[in-house]
């Protein structure tokens, strides 16, 4: 029960201000899963009871009608323990973590392939010094066709081809580290 407490004279309860706080951020939950895919609402630990909702929210299209579905999804959230919803949370930032992760991945690939085709040899040696166990032939060969490719305007085949090679050899050499320094 709300007030004032009559033996210490302190407040019991959250404040409306907090109270209205923790209602928005659960309504913002609500659009971030209704926002996401089935395959991916599979994979999140959400209570079966609450699919419906998502769902009925999701196949709403009329902006006022889903905008008071989204406020009644959100309604039925807030009656999960904080454990669910805090569950929910941290599945969602994994995935946002993790596709961070794969994106800054990607650009340091493509930003050596352009560094090879920029800088030739010099690019290659710097590589090969941080991935000792990558085939300088066949890396120089890829980078030889890619330029070719390039001035003859043709498809870029082995542009696509230094790429994955380089993506294998990077995630490869990332794994490699991120195991050990699980074992330290």
């Amino acid at each position: 029960m709300r007030g004032i407490d009559e033996d210490t004279g302190e407040y019991r309860g959250d404040s409306r201000s907090q109270q209205r706080r923790e209602a928005l951020e659960v309504l913002a939950l609500g659009e971030q899963l209704v926002a996401l895919t089935d395959a991916q609402l599979a994979k999140l630990p959400i209570p079966e009871h609450l699919l419906p909702h998502i769902l009925d929210t999701r196949r709403i299209t009329s902006h006022i009608a889903h905008k008071r579905q989204l406020a009644y999804l959100a309604k039925q959230m807030r009656r999960e323990d904080d454990e669910t919803l805090e569950a929910i949370r941290d599945a969602l930032d994994e995935k946002g973590e993790a596709a961070r992760r794969e994106t800054a991945a990607m650009h340091r690939v493509e930003a050596w392939r352009e560094r090879l085709l920029d800088e030739g040899d010099a690019a290659l040696g710097a590589l090969l010094d941080e991935h000792p166990t990558a085939d300088r032939q066949h890396l120089r060969q890829l980078v030889r066709n890619a330029l070719e490719e390039r001035k003859r305007n043709k498809p870029p085949r082995a542009y696509r081809e230094l790429f994955r090679e380089l993506r294998g050899l990077l995630l490869e050499n990332a794994e490699a580290g991120d195991e050990d320094e699980g074992d330290v």
